[in-house]
């Protein structure tokens, strides 16, 4: 038997702090372009399969009840008891929560409370710059206090994250930009910016990922499949930029690698400052998780299925070589634990 008492979600986002219909709610179990196929609703997903197993049972129902129940139970206990039940459930004892998306979201102090569990900032470097861009007269200021915000942010977050993969392939090119090409794409992109625009200028997103890495916190990459309308990104690509940041003292952390998740597994394998995670993967693959290997956003449920999965898939796969004769128990669980809460332990400083 592996055990896991305690897990890390080293990557998540906050939950929302309103009620939710049936509709509003099933558009947050899966990223669609559209609607669901007909016939068909999104709680027949594997999330949604998931959800409906092992969170009923921490409202007080039993598994698989027809959602219409699930969410009339879920509005009678309100949503602050409702993610209370949920957040305290499976076993969480820490969450790094991403604070860059937009949204009526909880916060780490509300994550913390609610889950009974410590929780840490992680800070999106995106949303910094444009906060910083919104409160800068010209290119100097611009850069100067963008380099002061990642450093001030530096001392209070766990670790950033960054989207560019994803979105902006050539932005993680291995070289960082020279000063002369950072203030001509800060002119650039400062002249044809309306209040609140994303940064999408490579040149920026390259210095910008070059300022994170030189304060040694550990950067988040999101890797694999984007959001609707983004092609994702294969992690491969960025092997020059990884090898460019060995021995700086900054790890990298290849998120939602699936179902590119052999490569970030191979990067980290090649490079010991490189750690990949499939957090999302976790939900969405449902009871083939164990194929794969919480990434969680707006639904305290997805916290749940993710824990339980990675639990189950993890007892599956090395209780299953253990019984095979290929590992020993004591490995298995000195492995388990590592996976379940020591590497992020260790890589995120959290003692």
């Amino acid at each position: 038997m592996i055990e896991t008492p305690s897990l890390v979600d080293q990557h998540c986002h906050g939950v929302l702090r309103t009620e939710l219909g049936l509709g509003t709610f099933e558009a947050r179990l899966a990223r669609t372009e559209g609607s669901p196929a007909p016939g068909t609703t999104l709680f027949d997903t594997q999330t949604g399969f998931a959800l409906r197993r092992w969170c009923p049972p921490l409202l007080g129902l039993e598994p698989h009840c027809p959602p219409a129940r699930y969410l009339a139970r879920r509005r009678d206990l309100g949503v602050l008891e409702a993610g209370r039940r949920l957040l305290r459930g499976r076993g969480i004892t820490t969450y790094l929560v991403d604070t860059g998306l937009r949204g009526d979201l909880t916060g780490p102090g509300e994550m913390a409370a609610a889950g009974d569990a410590a929780a840490h900032e992680i800070v999106r470097l995106e949303p910094l710059a444009e906060q910083v861009a919104d409160t800068s007269g010209t290119v100097d200021s611009f850069l100067t206090n963008l380099a002061e915000a990642v450093h001030g942010a530096a001392a209070h977050a766990v670790a950033f994250t960054s989207v560019a993969g994803v979105r902006h392939g050539p932005a993680l090119a291995p070289e960082p930009p020279g000063p002369g090409e950072v203030r001509r794409a800060a002119g650039r992109w400062l002249a044809g910016r309306r209040a609140g625009g994303e940064l999408s200028d490579p040149v920026l997103l390259r210095h910008l990922l070059w300022i994170a890495v030189a304060c040694g916190r550990p950067l988040q990459l999101h890797a694999g499949p984007g959001g609707p309308g983004s092609a994702g990104t294969d992690p491969l690509p960025l092997t020059d930029f990884v090898r460019a940041t060995a021995g700086l003292g900054t790890d990298l952390v290849l998120l939602y690698g699936h179902p590119y998740h052999r490569h970030a597994a191979h990067l980290a394998g090649l490079f010991p400052h490189v750690y990949a995670d499939s957090g999302a993967a976790l939900a969405r693959t449902g009871t083939r998780a164990a194929t794969v290997s919480s990434g969680a956003h707006g639904l305290p449920e997805l916290h749940v299925a993710g824990a339980h999965l990675f639990r189950e898939s993890l007892e599956r796969v090395l209780g299953g070589w253990v019984a095979e004769g290929a590992w020993c128990p004591a490995d298995a669980q000195r492995v388990a634990a590592m996976v379940a809460a020591e590497n992020a332990m260790r890589v995120y400083g959290l003692g």
